[in-house]
């Protein structure tokens, strides 16, 4: 992999998008910026959010950076902490909850390839806003038009 320019960012320079799944995401790095190698965003979610089973044409990994998250991962449930790390290959059906009032988590893609997905699927944060609400119809038509996310079932928890 690639980069195609030097990535140095502080939070207050990342951009921020609202995910219509729940959560606000802190871009990190994008698809253009690393020559298609990965992606990677900071999610912060609120507790109780929740993911359908779906999967991905690429590899998703997760490090919890605080709270707790419990990933439903090829049939088995498992709780990650903060310091906790799981690599979810191509293909595999996943799904996870928040467990914690709160979690941030780290979502690295690789390679990348679901950014038109996460962009069709959110909208930027205005200061001062709020969040726009989930709306899974938009989640969904995102993952069906961009080919990066395919719902396989509802949430297993």
């Amino acid at each position: 992999m690639t980069t195609t320019t030097a990535i140095v960012r502080n939070a207050e320079d990342m951009e921020r998008r609202w995910f219509y799944g729940g959560g606000t995401h802190r871009w990190l790095a994008r698809e253009s910026e690393t020559a298609g190698g990965f992606m990677m965003f900071e999610d912060v979610m609120v507790g109780g959010k929740v993911t359908p089973l779906h999967t991905h044409p690429h590899e998703e990994s997760f490090y919890v950076v605080e709270g707790s998250i419990r990933l439903h991962l090829s049939g088995a449930t498992q709780d990650l902490h903060a310091g906790g790390f799981a690599v979810v290959p191509r293909e595999v059906a996943h799904a996870f909850l928040v467990t914690s009032a709160e979690a941030r988590v780290l979502s690295l893609h690789t390679p990348a390839g679901g950014e038109a997905f996460f962009r069709a699927a959110s909208e930027p944060v205005v200061e001062g806003g709020t969040h726009p609400g989930v709306d899974f119809a938009k989640v969904i038509a995102a993952g069906v038009e961009s080919g990066a996310m395919t719902v396989t079932g509802p949430p297993p928890f």
